[in-house]
C-alpha cells in the first residue's frame, strides 16, 4: 500500500499528523466558513474535502509549532538532518538558500560571494538578482552540454587557490547535484574542499531526494554538503510542489536557526494542505518501505544494461533516471522522443542530443517493461531515426548549449533592474540580457541576467528576448569594468 492509499487507520511505523488532522476534519461535518472558496463541496478533482487553509489545529507553516513542525520532525529523523517543508518547489528552496548564504556571510562579517556550478536553475538566477549576491561562475567542459557543469574536487581546489590569492574568497561553493541530465559530482570530495578554507558547500538536490534512501546512502546530507534543497515530488510519491529544504546537522547552528524565516520571505502565505499530506504520508511511506527506493534504482539499472547491449550510450550515473544520448541507435533525440511518444511514453525532455527518462520510487513495474519493449523495439530497426526540422550535428561539432565564457557587463541585479525592452531574439546578439529565457524543462538559462548575448544566442532563446536598453548600460559599463 502505498502512502498516498493509506487510510487513517492504517498501522505505520511513522505517525501523519497532517494527513489525520485533515481527515478528521473532513469527517466532522464542520460548515468551512473560511477559505478556499470551494467550501470543500466535492467537485471535479474530487480532492476538495481535503483541501483546507490555516484554520485552528491545522498549524502555520510559517511559523509551525503544532502538526506540521510534528510532520518536518519525522522527516528530519528519516534524513538525518533538520528538514523544513516547501509546497512551492525547491525553486522556494533555492530562493531560500541563497538568501541564508548571504545572511551568514553578514553574520561572519565577510562580503557574500558564491562561486556557481554554471548549470544552475532560473531560480538561482532569480535569487541573486534579489538579493544581490556576487556570484562567479564556474563554466563547462568544452565536451559538455550546457545543462551539466562537472567539477572535480581537483578543479574546485584550482579555483579555490586562485580566488585566495584574488583577495575574493567565496563564502560558499553551489552546485547542482544531480544534474537535470542526471550526472551526479563527488559531494564528499567537494565537501573536504571547501570546509578546509571555512566555506559553506550548497548542493541543488532537487533530482535527488530519494538518494538517501539507497542501500547506501548518497544523499548530500550524508556526503558533507551543509545545505541543499529535495525536489520530493520529482522521483517520490508527492504531489507537485512537495520539496525540503535541508541543513545538515553538523553545519552551523546560524543556518538552522534562520532557515524558516528565509523560506517565509519568498513564500506564499497560502500553502497547500494537499501538498502538505502528501509530504506528510511519503514519511510513513518511506518508514514502511525501507527496501523500496533500493528496488526501484535496480530494475533501472537492470533496464540500463539491457539498453547499452542494444547499442544505445547512456550519459550520467543517476540511478532513477535514464539519459540516452546521439549515438549509432538513434542520431536526433527529438526524433526519438517523437517514436516513444508514438508508442504512448512521454519522456521527461528531449533535444537533438539527448531523451531524458525519469523513474519513480512506486512506478509499476509495467511502465519499466513498457519503456524497454519501446525502446528495444526502435534499436531493433536498424536505422537511425529521421531527422528532424532542426537537423542533426555531426560528432565533429560540439554538442547543443556550448557557449564561451559570457562577457559580462552588468550584475544579475543591476540587470534585473535596468530599464528594459523585448527585441526579437533572431536580433538580439550583442545586447545585453536582463531577464533570462530558458525552455521549460530544462529551466536551466544558457545567458545569464547582466551578460551580453552573443552570435549564437538565436539557437537558444525563441521569440521576444528582454534586453537592456544600450544608452542604459553603455553608460554603465566603463564604471562596472573598473569596478572588477
Amino acid at each position: 500500500m502505498t502512502a498516498t492509499t493509506m487510510s487513517p487507520g492504517t498501522k505505520r511505523k511513522m505517525n501523519t499528523p497532517i494527513f489525520d488532522f485533515v481527515q478528521e476534519y473532513r469527517e466532522s461535518g464542520t460548515v468551512r466558513m473560511h477559505m478556499p472558496g470551494h467550501k470543500g463541496v466535492p467537485g471535479p478533482l474530487g480532492a476538495e474535502l481535503s483541501d483546507i487553509t490555516e484554520i485552528a489545529g491545522a498549524d502555520v507553516l510559517s511559523q509551525p509549532c503544532g502538526i506540521i513542525a510534528e510532520s518536518e520532525a519525522n522527516a528530519g529523523v528519516l534524513f538525518g538532518c533538520r528538514t523544513f517543508y516547501s509546497t512551492e518547489g525547491s525553486s522556494l528552496c533555492v530562493r531560500a538558500m541563497v538568501f541564508l548564504l548571504k545572511k551568514f556571510a553578514l553574520h561572519l562579517g565577510r562580503k557574500p560571494r558564491i562561486l556557481a556550478a554554471r548549470n544552475v536553475h532560473r531560480s538561482f538566477l532569480d535569487a541573486v538578482s534579489l538579493t544581490g549576491v556576487d556570484v562567479e561562475w564556474i563554466m563547462p567542459h568544452v565536451t559538455e552540454s550546457f545543462v551539466s557543469c562537472t567539477v572535480t574536487p581537483e578543479e574546485l581546489a584550482e579555483r579555490m587557490d586562485d580566488c585566495r590569492a584574488r583577495g575574493e574568497m567565496p563564502t560558499a561553493v553551489y552546485v547542482t547535484s544531480p544534474d537535470y541530465l542526471g550526472k551526479t559530482a563527488d559531494i564528499a570530495g567537494l565537501a573536504e574542499v571547501c570546509h578546509t578554507p571555512g566555506c559553506l558547500l550548497a548542493v541543488d538536490n532537487a533530482h535527488g531526494a530519494y538518494l538517501k534512501f539507497l542501500a547506501q546512502s548518497a544523499h548530500p546530507m550524508d556526503l558533507g554538503a551543509d545545505i541543499c534543497c529535495d525536489s520530493a515530488h520529482k522521483t517520490l510519491p508527492v504531489l507537485t510542489g512537495g520539496a525540503y529544504l535541508q541543513v545538515s546537522a553538523l553545519t552551523d547552528h546560524f543556518l538552522a536557526e534562520n532557515a524558516r524565516a528565509a523560506l517565509s520571505i519568498f513564500a506564499t502565505t497560502s500553502p497547500s494542505y494537499l501538498i502538505l499530506q502528501s509530504l506528510d504520508l511519503c514519511n510513513a511511506y518511506l518508514a514502511d518501505n525501507g527496501n523500496a527506493v533500493e528496488r526501484a534504482a535496480r530494475a533501472v539499472d537492470a533496464l540500463k544494461s539491457s539498453l547499452q547491449t542494444a547499442g544505445y550510450v547512456l550519459y550520467g550515473d543517476e540511478r532513477l533516471k535514464i539519459t540516452l544520448a546521439a549515438g549509432t541507435v538513434f542520431s536526433d533525440g527529438l526524433a526519438l522522443g517523437e517514436a516513444l511518444r508514438e508508442r504512448g511514453i512521454e519522456a521527461e525532455y528531449c533535444d537533438r542530443d539527448f531523451v531524458v527518462l525519469m523513474f519513480g520510487v512506486t512506478a509499476p513495474q509495467s511502465d519499466l517493461q513498457a519503456v524497454g519493449k519501446a525502446l528495444l523495439a526502435i534499436a531493433a530497426e536498424a536505422k537511425p531515426l529521421p531527422k528532424t526540422e532542426t537537423g542533426v550535428k555531426s560528432e565533429a561539432e560540439p554538442r547543443s548549449g556550448r557557449i564561451p565564457a559570457p562577457v559580462r557587463v552588468l550584475s544579475p541585479a543591476e540587470a534585473v533592474l535596468a530599464e528594459s525592452e523585448y527585441v526579437d531574439a533572431a536580433h538580439c546578439a550583442g545586447r545585453v540580457l536582463t531577464e533570462p529565457a530558458v525552455s521549460m524543462p530544462p529551466c536551466v538559462p544558457v545567458y545569464m541576467s547582466g551578460e551580453v548575448l552573443g552570435a549564437d544566442a538565436p539557437q537558444y532563446v525563441r521569440g521576444r528576448v528582454r534586453v537592456a536598453k544600450e544608452p542604459v548600460w553603455k553608460s554603465q559599463e566603463s564604471a562596472i569594468w573598473n569596478r572588477q
